[in-house]
């Protein structure tokens, strides 16, 4: 059983679904605090290309006196801000002579359509949609389902164990924090998933990696999975 865990994303990138791809059960990390890193922090935002590069579109939600306290599956968004019409334009406007938007537009308007209370329902119609859209069919299940509330390594190890997990797939921040040793003892193998982004035409000029996998979806279609895809075998170490 090959498991990957991840916190859920606003309209995820590439290395987000290869890695779910490779596995055999990605368990949705909704129970923790929002990730704080400007680097990895992208519960609420993403990047799609514009004529000019990029640009980002981030969901606005509701911080006000919670300071780091976020709670991802507690997080309610800030819908007073018109940021489903803005973001909905924003990918019109760039995407429309995208191969694949005409086919494509009505599936992301219908979620743009619906007043989100919450962050991670939302995130999660994202990841149904697209999941579906790359003919993925990996078991998702979601970390607030589970009897598990240790902290950090040993919430990991624990999600782990509790689906009897033989290998866990972490992102290459993973080196930061776990300790490869204590996966060994509990006789689960530790890779690492470091992804090798491709290069694929897009809607613009230029080519702009690391966007949401909306960009490969609308220019590639049917084609998305096999470009996503980089059969670059797992680190161990």
């Amino acid at each position: 059983m090959i498991v990957t865990v991840m916190q859920p994303a606003y309209l995820p990138w590439l290395g987000y679904f290869e890695r779910i791809a490779r596995s055999d059960l990605f368990i949705s990390l909704d129970h923790v605090n929002m990730d704080a890193n400007s680097k990895t922090k992208f519960a609420n935002r993403n990047k799609i290309r514009t004529s000019d590069g990029w640009t980002w579109l981030t969901v606005p939600v509701r911080s006000k006196g919670l300071h780091e306290n976020l709670m991802l599956d507690k997080i309610e968004i800030e819908n007073s801000i018109s940021w489903r019409r803005k973001h909905w334009r924003s990918i019109e406007a760039n995407y429309r002579r995208a191969p694949y938007f005409g086919d494509t537009a009505p599936r992301l308007s219908e979620i743009f359509d619906r007043e989100w209370t919450h962050l991670v329902p939302m995130c999660d119609a994202w990841h149904t949609l697209f999941c579906e859209l790359l003919g993925l069919t990996t078991q998702t299940i979601k970390s607030s389902t589970l009897p598990i509330r240790s902290e950090k390594q040993q919430l990991i190890l624990d999600l782990c164990r509790e689906k009897g997990a033989t290998t866990y797939v972490s992102g290459p921040f993973g080196r930061d924090y776990l300790n490869p040793g204590d996966f060994s003892d509990a006789g689960i193998e530790l890779v690492f998933h470091d992804y090798a982004h491709p290069t694929y035409a897009q809607a613009h000029d230029g080519f702009q990696p690391y966007m949401s996998a909306l960009d490969l979806l609308l220019n590639h279609g049917p084609a998305a999975l096999d470009i996503l895809r980089t059969n670059r075998p797992f680190s161990r170490s």
